[in-house]
């Protein structure tokens, strides 16, 4: 009885902690989100009005239609970097996570360590090379410079290997004596088995593409052709006053990455449960 009483009152304990971390970590989304709806001689109030006084949508009107707040280009240009990029990465990563999990070929095993071990090379890192290579290329200051890197990823590719990995060969073998090709085989038994690994994938790679700052700061020189994160400094470089429409446009960038993450939430947390726990 002793031993239970502990155990519950523990879990207790920690519920109440957890719910207190989980409030302290929405709260600026909730300031924000009611900054977006307040004029902006009331978004910065002491004590915090969480209500506003004056409920108002102008700062949305302002953000998706004024020409002052061109972030309908911004949110345009987001949404064709990150879908063309995820698209490639879904397919890449399908490709090649097949070829490491189910072809056998000499160095295989060593080629996959590899290529994984890119993984520890930070991001910022490659940012000075590639600059140098989308020059030569022809191809700095267009939207390519953001879909290609994120075409191709060593992330992508280790987790649908792992997962691909988990598919019992014998099915493989079964279609391949019935005449499957490889392609065959990927696309007809392997990926529909493997939903929930592309729904994990599809919502970690949504999110970094959606939010990257510094590859648009770096290989972007053109306004019209930011995405909303480089965007975001741009409203607020030339609308200083303008916090309240700044807040608005944030909570739409917001939009996408929930409606992503609502749709796949199933198959993210079944595919982040299976993802790499068997090899």
């Amino acid at each position: 009885m002793g031993n239970s009483y502990k155990k519950n009152l523990v879990k207790i304990l920690l519920t109440i902690f957890m719910a207190a971390l989980s409030i302290t970590m929405i709260l600026p989304f909730v300031w924000m989100l009611s900054a977006s709806f307040k004029p902006d001689n009331e978004v910065f109030e002491f004590p915090i009005r969480w209500i506003p006084k004056t409920f108002t949508f102008a700062n949305y009107v302002k953000v998706w239609v004024s020409r002052n707040f061109p972030f309908t280009i911004f949110f345009m240009n987001s949404a064709k970097v990150t879908t063309l990029g995820l698209i490639g990465e879904v397919f890449t990563s399908a490709l090649a996570g097949y070829a490491f999990a189910k072809i056998k070929f000499k160095g295989r095993d060593v080629a996959f360590l590899i290529y994984i071990s890119t993984l520890i090379f930070p991001a910022q890192m490659m940012l000075i090379p590639r600059f140098v290579m989308f020059r030569e290329m022809g191809i700095y200051n267009t939207h390519w410079a953001l879909i290609l890197p994120g075409m191709f990823t060593a992330f992508g590719t280790f987790m649908l290997k792992q997962y691909f990995s988990t598919i019992p060969d014998e099915l493989s073998d079964s279609a391949r004596m019935d005449g499957a090709n490889h392609f065959m085989i990927l696309t007809r038994i392997v990926i529909p088995l493997s939903t929930a690994a592309i729904s994990a994938l599809i919502i970690f790679q949504f999110v970094s593409l959606w939010n990257q700052y510094e590859a648009p700061l770096v290989y972007l020189r053109d306004k019209k052709l930011a995405t909303i994160p480089l965007g975001l400094t741009y409203l607020k470089d030339e609308n200083a006053t303008s916090y309240a429409a700044t807040m608005a446009a944030s909570v739409c960038s917001l939009m996408p990455i929930f409606i992503v993450f609502f749709a796949f939430q199933k198959q993210f947390v079944q595919g982040i449960a299976t993802s790499g726990l068997k090899e």
